[in-house]
Formats: structure tokens, C-alpha cells, sequence
């Protein structure tokens, strides 16, 4: 199971789902299922809104085995 912070940072740094979507070269809709656990990025879109916030891919994204 996917779990991840990107809701937290993105508001922390205050920007709307669409700028995000926008810097990443994705769909707000995307970001949208990202935020709520619905769907998982490939390496190359987690990768670049690491990028976007300055810090590693594990600091946003998790992933846990489910039981």
C-alpha cells in the first residue's frame, strides 16, 4: 500500500494541485488520486515532484506492505 505526504508539502508550499500537476507535466486529476492513495506514480513522476519540493522520493512516498 502506497502512502504518501505530497498533500502536506504542497500545502506547506502553498501551491494549488494544478500549479503542481503543471511543474510535473501531469493531470490535476493525477495529483488528485496521488493525494488520496489511489494511484502510484511511476519512478520519473515521484521523482520529479521530489524535485519540486527538495527532498528524496522516500521523504514523500512510502510503500507498506498490506496485511
Amino acid at each position: 500500500m502506497l502512502k504518501t505526504k505530497l498533500k502536506e508539502y504542497r500545502e506547506r508550499s502553498g501551491l494549488k494541485q494544478a500549479e503542481l500537476a503543471e511543474l510535473v507535466h501531469a493531470r490535476r486529476e493525477t495529483i488528485v488520486h496521488l493525494e488520496n492513495g489511489r494511484y502510484n506514480p511511476s519512478l520519473k513522476l515521484a521523482m520529479d515532484i521530489a524535485k519540486v519540493f527538495s527532498v528524496p522520493v522516500e521523504e514523500l512516498f512510502t510503500f507498506t506492505e498490506e496485511e
